[in-house]
């Protein structure tokens, strides 16, 4: 009977005895232009998924999910920042620290990380400027992939179009020039989870398109008896962007392409497996990331 009653003690008790972890980060960038590498940068990225993703300032999703922010004096990677700030190369952009419990990766806290200067002023959120969103125009980028398909069903006697819509720019809020999730968690290994954004306004090639860019077809329709297009509608239909023109029978033409200003996204993501008390050190051409994962 006593075994009975020290087992579920010792069960009751059983959450004290769960490993905790100090985490601590700093993020950085290199003051380089990316043009400087010989690099093939995607000109189009998917969304972040900030799903259960929340900032490490907000105290009460913090206490929710079983973590903490240190205090400075538990800070181990001071001298590292402080090198980091000295340097001409590098310019720091987040050094925090939390401690959290040993939870996998479907219970660990996923933080959402901003910093750095905001770009909201001169961009909207798809890296447009604010005077080209505003006058609707689209920018495509040269290598972006054909987002409008159109097809003749004969089938059904009718003309369709599938067009992807693509999503409406945010104009209001802030747009931060580090943006992206962290997650550290254990499954039989400790491992950290990375996908962040820094983003650079530069200069890049696009193919500019109209608010109305449309080809009007007069006087076409199918004929149900013989599945035939006829000359007795109009129709307007969106051409790619993207396509070379055919005139007649000479050469195809390539769109004109013009050089806007435009915030793009350079993206690192990285799965690294760790071990309490390493420093590891994820690389990027244009920043970087120092980890330590310390046993409490």
């Amino acid at each position: 009977m006593k075994k009975i009653i020290y087992a579920l003690i010792l069960l009751a008790s059983w959450p004290s005895f769960a490993r905790q972890f100090d985490v601590e980060v700093i993020i950085f960038k290199r003051n380089v232009e990316p043009s400087s590498y010989q690099e093939s940068w995607p000109d189009v990225l998917d969304p972040i998924n900030l799903e259960r993703a929340f900032s490490y300032r907000d105290s009460a999703m913090m206490s929710q999910n079983g973590a903490r922010l240190l205090s400075l004096s538990q800070y181990k990677l001071n001298n590292v920042y402080t090198k980091l700030q000295n340097h001409a190369g590098f310019k720091p952009l987040v050094h925090v620290a939390w401690r959290q419990g040993d939870r996998g990766s479907s219970r660990s806290p996923i933080f959402h990380i901003q910093a750095g200067q905001d770009f909201s002023d001169r961009f909207v959120a798809d890296g447009r400027t604010i005077a080209d969103a505003k006058a609707d125009l689209a920018l495509t980028p040269l290598n972006a992939p054909v987002a409008i398909e159109k097809k003749v069903d004969t089938s059904e006697t009718a003309i369709t179009e599938t067009e992807v819509t693509e999503p409406v720019a945010d104009t209001s809020g802030s747009l931060l020039e580090l943006d992206g999730t962290m997650q550290v968690y254990v499954q039989h290994y400790l491992y950290v989870k990375t996908t962040l954004d820094l983003k650079v306004p530069g200069q890049h090639e696009f193919i500019v398109n109209t608010p109305i860019e449309e080809k009007e077809i007069t006087d076409v329709e199918v004929n149900e008896d013989t599945n035939i297009i006829d000359e007795n509608s109009s129709l307007a239909i969106k051409e790619d962007p993207n396509a070379d023109v055919q005139l007649g029978h000479l050469e195809s033409v390539t769109p004109e392409t013009e050089v806007k200003e435009f915030l793009k996204s350079y993206r690192m993501k990285e799965k690294r497996q760790m071990r309490s008390g390493e420093t590891h050190y994820i690389d990027h051409p244009l920043m970087g990331m120092i980890i330590q994962v310390r046993k409490v």
